[in-house]
């Protein structure tokens, strides 16, 4: 599967599983059925303000047990996670100003006929599929599809050891109306329509160099045949070497790749920019400014086409679990 180079373009890839019964019967006995039942029990979504609804108790732990790669010890975030990163840009990122309290974070990746087929959103199919089969386990007014997949792409980011907790909002309405074409990112563009491409957003050149950190976890599949040759990643190259944890590894190596770590074309352009790239390098050894820098620009991301901003939405921020001892282990969540 495909993960996106600058966040929001046919760039990079990441390979994730569609639905299977396996998957199902493992985030099953996450929870128990009594306490989904008691969620599904006259819940429903509301907007503008008021206190977070419960169903995300139950809906979030099922999204960390996805997360988690439980193959190493402590465990780091998956190539689900890297897919689930990836869907919240691709779903939010496609908004621009000309269109104003409409698109953006609106789940028409998930909704509208064909969107998710388009090239630019290679390999989200199976993280959509995912999304789809877990918003059908509660009753369908409990959350939108955009709410979920932004709450998806924040525990996503947390069960990566180091990651920051993004503050997060629900009560995002739902479209099927398809996303304009063009809005993404090409990863063979020169670096100064890409920097214009994310100011017509909205971003800054902060912003867009702590959104591009995001490939601190990413791994690119599909890049076999990219033109220039130059540009060929080999399938599953990482882009930096610790893709299972969110650092600041990747600014240092995109700037001097060692060994087995492969750089995607865009961010090396974006890297090397007059002005991103000087946002760029004040993030290499800075973890700590990165992650506040990260959360901000993502919360800007997830509110891209919602009428009234946060305040017309409700603040879910405190469901989404904290790093334990991250700072000075590397563990995760729980």
């Amino acid at each position: 599967m495909r993960f996106t180079s600058t966040l929001a373009s046919a760039v990079a890839i990441t390979s994730v599983n569609a639905v299977s019964l396996a998957d199902v019967s493992s985030l099953l006995a996450t929870y128990s059925s009594a306490s989904i039942e008691t969620v599904k029990r006259g819940l429903s979504f509301r907007s503008g303000g008021g206190k977070c609804p419960q169903v995300w108790d139950s809906v979030i732990p099922v999204l960390v047990t996805k997360f988690k790669d439980f193959s190493v010890s402590p465990p780091q975030c998956n190539d689900d996670a890297r897919a689930a990163i990836r869907e919240a840009f691709h779903d939010c990122g496609t908004w621009d100003k000309t269109q104003g309290n409409t698109g953006g974070c609106d789940g028409s990746l998930v909704l509208a006929p064909g969107e998710v087929n388009r090239p630019e959103n290679g390999g989200l199919g199976g993280i959509t599929n995912y999304l789809i089969w877990l918003k059908s386990q509660y009753p369908a007014d409990a959350f939108t599809m955009a709410d979920l997949i932004v709450v998806a792409s924040s525990v996503a980011v947390v069960t990566c050891p180091g990651g920051p907790v993004v503050p997060t909002y629900v009560g995002r309405k739902d479209s099927a109306t398809p996303a304009p074409n063009g809005r993404l990112p090409d990863v063979h563009a020169p670096a100064n329509d890409l920097f214009q491409l994310f100011q017509d957003k909205g971003f800054d050149a902060v912003e867009l160099a702590a959104l591009l950190g995001a490939h601190s976890t990413s791994k690119a599949f599909g890049q076999m045949n990219a033109n220039p040759a130059a540009d060929i990643i080999p399938s599953g190259g990482q882009q930096d070497s610790t893709p299972g944890l969110w650092d600041v590894t990747y600014y240092k190596e995109t700037l001097n790749p060692p060994t087995g770590v492969f750089p995607f074309a865009s961010d090396k352009k974006l890297a090397q920019h007059p002005t991103v790239g000087k946002e760029f390098k004040g993030f290499v050894d800075n973890k700590g400014k990165w992650n506040g820098k990260f959360a901000d620009a993502m919360l800007h991301m997830t509110l891209l086409g919602v009428k009234g901003g946060k305040d017309a939405l409700i603040d879910c921020s405190d469901k989404i679990p904290r790093q334990i001892n991250s700072k000075r282990d590397g563990r995760g969540i729980y």
